[in-house]
C-alpha cells in the first residue's frame, strides 16, 4: 500500500511538473508574439529547472499533495492560488536576487502565474469530472466517452429524480448523489418558489419552474423520485408539496431538519419518507449552543430511560455538544445494546457507558453516582401509559415516585451539579394515577433544590405528547389502516399537544442551561391537535378517504383519560424567559412535611398493592387529583 502511494505520488509530481514546464514555456511565448528573441530564451534554459523544482517544493509544502482529486472542492482550488502565488514570489525573489532582472521580462512572471493557475486547476477539476461521470476505475481508454459527454449528451445513470428546493440543503444533496458512484439515480432538475432561480443551474442541474409545476415536469421528464429538500416549509405548504406529489404519480421522500439529524450534517443517508411529523410543521428550534455546550462539554452526563423515546433523542444531542462520558442507565437490554451501539458508531470521541440498572434499586444507583461521579442528570426513566397505570397504580408509586426519590438522593448524595427531570402535563390537574405520580415527582424535585446544600440545581421540564414515541397514538392509527380499519378514536372532542421528539429533547437541554435550581419551565407546544382529525389526516395520507375506505369508531374515553390536557393550572404564573419557545411556572411547593409523612403511607399501600388506598392517599398529597367516570 505504501509502495503504491509512493508511486502515485511520483506521477502526480511528474504531471505537475510537465505543466510548470508547459506554462513557462508558454508564458514565453505570449510576452513575445510566439517569437522570442534569443536572449529571452536563455534565460528560460537558466531559469527552467529552478522554476519546476522552487514550485513543486512551494506545493508540496503548503499541502497539495495531501488531497484527493477525485474530491476536489473549492477550498482545494483556493489552496492551490494560495500555493501558486506563493510560488511566484517566491521565484521573482530568486530571479530580483539573481539577475536584478537583467535581461528578464517582468510580465513573463505574471503570464506565468495565471497559465499555472489555469493548468493545475484545469487537471484537478477535470479529473474529479471523470470520477464523477463514471467510475473510480478510470482508464485512458474513456477518453472519448468523457469528450463525447463534456460537449455532446450525457448518458445519465438510473432512475431520473427532482429536488423540491434550491437553497442550500438542496445544492449539498444534490452534490452528494453527483459525487456517490454507488447512488443509481440522477438529479434531472430542481423546483423552487423562488421564480427568480427559475432558469439558473445548480452544479450544472438546471431550476426548471416553482414547486406548483411537478405536475407538468414530472411526467415530461419521466421523473420516478422527488427529494424535497426544504427544512423549513411550514405545515401548510408540506401538506400541499405532499398533494402535488400525489398527483404527478412519483415517490417522494424529505430531508429532516437539522435537529432530527444525528451528527448535524445533510447527508443522503438521512432522506427517509415524508410522516405525518413532517406536516405538523413545527418551527426549527433555535438554541444557545454555546450556554448548553457550556455546561455539556467535557463533562459527564447521565441519562436514565436512555433506551426510550425520550431518552434516546436526548442522549443524541447531548453528544453533539460532545460530553466527555455519557451515562445510559436503563433497564431494558435491548433498548440499552440498540441507543449503546448507535452512539458509539456516531460519537466516536465521547465514552459511552450503557448501564444494566433500575432507580428502584438503592444500592445499585449508589454504585452507579459513585464510581462514575455525573456532574449532569436527565431523568426520563417512567412508566408513562396511562391506562396500564390505572390498572397497576402500585407500579407507578415504586417506579415513578421511589424511584425518582432514590435518583434525587443519589444525585445530592454524589454532588452533582445539575439534575433535570422530565415530566409531562398530565400532571396538571391530574385525572389519572400516572399523571399524579409525575405531579408528586415534580414536589420532591422541588423540595430537594429547597433542602439541598450542596450545590445541586434541581429543576423541571414540563411538556406534552411526542410524535414517534412509544405508545403514541400514531403508530397505532397506522397499524389500523394498514389492516384496512376500522380507527378507533375515543372521542370525537380529543384534544392533545404534540411536539417532536427532537424539538423536546433540544428545549429540555435548553432549559437545562438556563435553570438556576427549583423551577418547572414549560414548553410552547404550539396549537392543539384534535386527535380525530389527526385520524382522518392519517387516512388521507395513506391514500385513502375517511368513512369511505377507511371507518373510524369512537370507543369512549378510557380510565383516567381527559378531554383536554392543561400545561399549567389557575394557580401558577407563568414567566418568559429569554428563549422565546421555553416559560417557567410561578409555582407552588406545597407543605414539605405534609408530602414527607404521606410518602411512607404510600409506600406501605403500594406493599399492599391496594388501589383504593393508593389513590386516597394520592389525593392527599395532590388535592387537585380527580378519577373521571367512564
Amino acid at each position: 500500500m505504501k509502495t503504491k502511494v509512493t508511486r502515485n505520488l511520483l506521477l502526480i509530481l511528474l504531471l505537475d511538473a510537465l505543466l510548470l514546464l508547459g506554462s513557462f514555456y508558454l508564458s514565453h511565448l505570449i510576452r513575445f508574439d510566439f517569437n522570442p528573441p534569443d536572449w529571452a530564451m536563455v534565460r528560460f534554459r537558466q531559469f527552467l529547472p529552478v522554476v519546476v523544482v522552487l514550485k513543486l517544493v512551494c506545493f508540496y509544502l503548503l499541502g497539495l499533495y495531501k488531497g484527493m482529486w477525485r474530491y476536489t472542492g473549492m477550498a482545494d482550488l483556493i489552496n492551490v492560488i494560495k500555493a501558486a502565488t506563493v510560488a511566484s514570489l517566491v521565484l521573482i525573489a530568486f530571479v530580483l536576487y539573481r539577475t536584478r532582472f537583467d535581461m528578464v521580462s517582468r510580465s513573463v512572471f505574471v503570464i506565468d502565474w495565471g497559465l499555472t493557475l489555469m493548468l493545475i486547476i484545469g487537471v484537478r477539476v477535470f479529473i474529479r469530472l471523470c470520477f464523477e461521470n463514471f467510475t473510480q476505475d478510470f482508464r485512458i481508454s474513456d477518453l472519448r466517452q468523457i469528450i463525447s459527454s463534456i460537449f455532446g449528451k450525457k448518458n445519465k445513470k438510473g432512475r431520473a429524480m427532482l429536488i423540491i428546493g434550491a437553497g442550500d440543503c438542496g445544492e449539498k444533496i444534490c452534490r452528494q448523489f453527483r459525487e456517490n458512484p454507488s447512488v443509481q439515480s440522477h438529479v434531472a432538475g430542481f423546483l423552487d418558489d423562488d421564480k427568480s432561480k427559475t432558469g439558473r443551474r445548480i452544479h450544472g442541474v438546471p431550476v426548471l419552474g416553482t414547486i406548483d409545476d411537478i405536475e407538468t415536469i414530472a411526467p415530461g421528464m419521466g421523473i420516478e423520485d422527488v427529494i424535497i429538500a426544504i427544512p423549513s416549509a411550514g405545515s401548510g405548504r408540506m401538506r400541499q408539496i405532499v398533494d402535488l406529489c400525489k398527483k404527478a404519480d412519483v415517490n417522494f421522500k424529505i430531508i429532516p431538519d437539522m435537529g432530527e439529524l444525528i451528527d448535524g450534517r445533510i447527508d443522503i443517508s438521512a432522506i427517509r419518507n415524508v410522516e405525518y411529523r413532517d406536516l405538523l410543521g413545527r418551527e426549527p428550534v433555535q438554541l444557545d449552543k454555546e450556554k448548553i455546550g457550556k455546561y455539556l462539554n467535557q463533562r459527564t452526563v447521565l441519562v436514565t430511560g436512555a433506551g426510550g423515546s425520550i431518552g434516546t433523542g436526548l442522549c443524541r444531542q447531548i453528544c453533539r455538544f460532545s460530553p466527555k462520558k455519557i451515562i445510559l442507565l436503563e433497564r431494558a437490554e435491548s433498548p440499552l445494546y440498540e441507543i449503546d451501539l448507535e452512539l458509539k458508531k456516531n460519537f466516536t470521541r465521547v465514552e459511552v457507558v450503557p448501564m444494566l440498572a433500575d432507580i428502584q434499586d438503592k444500592m445499585e444507583l449508589a454504585a452507579v453516582f459513585s464510581r462514575f461521579q455525573p456532574e449532569i442528570v436527565f431523568h426520563a426513566a417512567a412508566y408513562k401509559h396511562v391506562p396500564m397505570l390505572e390498572n397497576h397504580p402500585w407500579k407507578a408509586v415504586e417506579n415513578n415516585i421511589f424511584g425518582t426519590r432514590n435518583l434525587v438522593a443519589a444525585a445530592r448524595d454524589s454532588g452533582c451539579k445539575r439534575f433535570v427531570f422530565v415530566s409531562t402535563d398530565k400532571a396538571v390537574n391530574p385525572t389519572n394515577v400516572m399523571g399524579t405520580s409525575k405531579r408528586i415527582c415534580e414536589l420532591l424535585v422541588q423540595k430537594e433544590n429547597i433542602l439541598a446544600d450542596a450545590g445541586t440545581r434541581f429543576m423541571t421540564v414540563r411538556f406534552g405528547n411526542v410524535i414517534g414515541s412509544v405508545g403514541s397514538v400514531i403508530p397505532l392509527f397506522k397499524k389500523q389502516i394498514q389492516e384496512g380499519g376500522p380507527v378507533t378514536v375515543t372521542h370525537p372532542d380529543m384534544i392533545r399537544y404534540f411536539m417532536l421528539i427532537p424539538e423536546a429533547c433540544q428545549l429540555i437541554l435548553q432549559a437545562g442551561a438556563m435553570g438556576k435550581g427549583g423551577e418547572i419551565f414549560i414548553l410552547e407546544m404550539g396549537e392543539p391537535v384534535k386527535i380525530d382529525q389527526m385520524a382522518r389526516d392519517l387516512i388521507r395520507f395513506s391514500g385513502f378517504e375517511p368513512e369511505a375506505d377507511i371507518k373510524i369508531v369512537y370507543t369512549g374515553l378510557r380510565p383516567g383519560e381527559k378531554l383536554y390536557e392543561e400545561l399549567m393550572t389557575d394557580l401558577e404564573g407563568v414567566i418568559p424567559t429569554n428563549h422565546q419557545k421555553i416559560r417557567v411556572l410561578n409555582s407552588h411547593t406545597g407543605d414539605v412535611s405534609l408530602l414527607n409523612s404521606r410518602l411512607q403511607e404510600l409506600k406501605i399501600a403500594a406493599e399492599n398493592r391496594d388501589p383504593d388506598q393508593i389513590r386516597k392517599v394520592l389525593h392527599q398529597i395532590v388535592p387537585e387529583y380527580h378519577e373521571t367516570t367512564v
